[in-house]
């Protein structure tokens, strides 16, 4: 049987220097809303992304070939850590700087490089990712959005859901089926589909705190060259679900409710409570827990191993980590939840948003199971 073996991780002597850079950079351009530092990762300011692209923290691991600067994955690590901790407007370039742009180094063509990456490295060009569908949600092998071959395009039809920032980026990397008939696993490709070709439609999805992060994207009849395709014709579903290894492990998958954890052990150092210093401690034991563990999945990419199991593990412990904090923080104090408080503020947001951190990236279910496989008990 496999288990999770954490490991001491061998931090780059560069990282304090790092560390204080990123401080500094979100100290004087960093959001200040304490409800919008929360959840960071889906809050899109493209200037602030601009602004990392020209410090030379975006594209961090990528060939210098395409505009990257050839640093490691712990290097990367630490930048993103003490981004999210903070609280800072990455969204915009954030699905990009995580999977789309290492997916197109992998398996894109010389053309699809070429005009995507260097873009991406600047903090000028945003992605998304086109999986879910409707009636297709953590079942990604029943999609049904389709691309047929015209001479030397494709012409794709259906409809993605759910898709976080199609408003502001400018491609999607697509899950779709590619062979008439197939059914399952089988047939299915990814394209890289522009967002401003003729036929794509993207419609907003507003959420309880009026917030619009998600998308409904449209494609009717829409034609894109044959240097569209991404990888292997066929191969889309084992593309995409090692894809996903990279959207699965890193900190955000704790980090999302931090900035309240924050304002907790400041309403702590306020007030001489032992339920709350006594829940403090506990959170913040949880949250190291969780840091050496998605640390060690960091480590072992660095290394060019496949920790797909591990990075699994991690999304589903912080996703319960996360969703956990607003609720144990409302449970142990009395706050009026529409008050002016920060305290109060804070919680009442992640109250309502917190139930879907658990669907990004795959639900609690789909995640189990991939889980107990792993670990050899199915």
């Amino acid at each position: 049987m496999q288990t999770f073996a954490t490991e001491a991780v061998d931090w780059p002597d560069s990282a304090p220097a790092l560390r204080q850079k990123v401080r500094a950079l979100v100290a004087e351009h960093g959001e200040r809303d304490p409800v919008r530092r929360a959840n960071c990762w889906t809050k899109a300011a493209p200037g602030f992304s601009r602004m990392l692209g020209e410090a030379g923290l975006l594209g961090m691991t990528w060939p210098k070939e395409y505009g990257g600067h050839e640093r490691s994955q712990l290097e990367r690590y630490v930048v993103i850590e003490e981004l999210l901790a903070a609280g800072a407007p990455v969204g915009a370039h954030w699905i990009a700087d995580r999977q789309s742009g290492p997916l197109l180094l992998r398996l894109g063509n010389d053309e699809l490089k070429a005009r995507w990456v260097p873009g991406m490295v600047r903090g000028e060009i945003f992605a998304c990712i086109g999986l879910s569908e409707p009636n297709s949600g953590s079942d990604l092998a029943s999609v049904r959005t389709a691309a047929r071959r015209d001479r030397d395009d494709w012409i794709i039809n259906g409809q993605k859901v759910w898709t976080t920032g199609a408003h502001w980026s400018h491609f999607m990397i697509a899950l779709i089926r590619s062979e008439a008939g197939s059914e399952r696993q089988q047939g299915l490709s990814q394209f890289v589909i522009p967002l401003d070709a003729p036929g794509v439609t993207v419609k907003p999805i507003v959420d309880l705190t009026g917030a619009h992060e998600f998308n409904e994207v449209f494609f009717e009849d829409v034609r894109v060259p044959a240097s569209a395709l991404l990888g292997e014709e066929g191969q889309g579903w084992r593309q995409a679900t090692a894809e996903l290894s990279l959207e699965r492990s890193g900190p955000e998958r704790y980090l999302s409710s931090m900035v309240l954890f924050l304002e907790l052990v400041r309403h702590a150092g306020e007030h001489s409570d032992p339920v709350t210093r006594d829940l403090v401690g506990r959170l913040a034991s949880e949250a190291w827990t969780l840091r050496l563990m998605s640390a060690s999945v960091a480590a072992k990419l660095a290394r060019g191993e496949d920790p797909a199991l591990e990075a699994t593990i991690v999304k589903d412990l912080g996703n319960a980590y996360e969703q956990a904090i607003p609720e144990l923080v409302q449970s142990a104090i009395e706050m009026d939840l529409t008050g002016d408080d920060v305290l109060a503020s804070v919680t009442a947001y992640l109250l309502q948003v917190a139930p879907s951190f658990s669907l990004r990236g795959g639900t609690r279910e789909i995640l189990k199971g991939i889980i107990a496989r792993g670990l050899g008990l199915r």
